[in-house]
């Protein structure tokens, strides 16, 4: 067999050193490391992936998409895809700014604790803090496929709404809504509403921004997962520690960025093995999902 080759396509100028240490730690063989990725330079690279090698040796080539902007990843993946033609194509996983995995390894954390599943899931409702970021729109597009009503919270309405309408394109049948969280907690309002009566809440706002107070924290007393994603101080969720993994608070469970981290490393390095099993993989949010359930 020829060796593992993992072509890394990074839309930043310098290509991620985690993500090449993590494909480096999960068996690649070979990594060639690209920067400066778009959708207009791509397809030569990924001829070059497609043509070296033939037939089963195809399986031991493979693409991952990177880079901090999540919007230009998702673009030179779309033109990856679209490059392949027929049984010519490698295995491709895409996952800029780890919003993939971490998103996955959230939903992995919570389902340890409600049930979750089209049916199982039909009562339990969710609570997207920062929904609109790069994590946040995964993990509502993620609980939103397993059948549970998400509440997509951000500090602008206008970009909350057109969260909901992409995931709603990418999940039939999702049953969603966007709120405006800006503006405290007063009394009977759409993000007090959402607190009361969410079983799972997940803050996946930016690093260093505090997205839910201690009176928040307590507002949200249906609560039985609580999961911060944020690993900066200061904390997303006041009083959840970076560390805490399924630490008992009352009625629930709360969850810190390394507690969820773990997970998500083992949703990285399992993917990256599973890209030279078979030449048409082509992993997303919903295929890395489906790793860290079966991790």
């Amino acid at each position: 067999m020829p060796k593992q080759v993992l072509i890394q396509l990074d839309c930043d100028p310098q290509p991620s050193t985690f993500d090449a240490l993590v494909a480096v730690d999960a068996g690649a063989d070979v990594l060639l490391r690209h920067g400066g990725v778009t959708p207009e330079n791509v397809v030569p690279l990924v001829h070059g992936a497609m043509f070296t090698r033939g037939g089963a040796d195809l399986t031991s080539t493979a693409i991952f998409v990177g880079g901090t902007d999540v919007a230009a990843a998702e673009a030179v993946a779309d033109r990856v895809r679209r490059t392949f033609f027929g049984p010519v194509r490698v295995g491709v996983m895409v996952d800029p700014s780890g919003a993939n995995t971490t998103a996955s390894a959230a939903v992995v954390a919570a389902a340890r604790h409600v049930p979750l599943g089209v049916g199982a899931a039909s009562a339990c409702r969710a609570l997207v803090l920062g929904g609109t970021g790069p994590v946040g729109q995964r993990v509502a597009r993620l609980l939103a496929g397993k059948g549970a009503f998400v509440t997509i919270a951000s500090r602008s309405i206008e970009r909350a709404r057109q969260v909901l309408a992409a995931v709603a394109a990418r999940v039939p049948g999702a049953r969603l809504e966007a709120i405006e969280s800006h503006g405290g907690l007063p009394p009977g309002s759409a993000l007090a509403t959402a607190l009361g009566t969410a079983d799972i809440v997940v803050a996946a706002g930016a690093a260093g921004v505090t997205l839910l107070d201690a009176a928040g924290r307590g507002a949200a007393g249906s609560a039985r997962v609580i999961i911060d994603l944020n690993a900066v101080p200061p904390a997303g969720i006041e009083g959840i520690a970076a560390t805490d993994k399924a630490r008992a608070d009352g009625a629930a469970v709360l969850y810190g960025a390394l507690g969820v981290g773990g997970t998500k490393m083992k949703i990285h390095r399992a993917a990256i093995g599973r890209l030279f099993s078979a030449n048409d993989a082509f992993l997303d949010a919903e295929e890395l999902l489906v790793i860290g359930e079966n991790l």
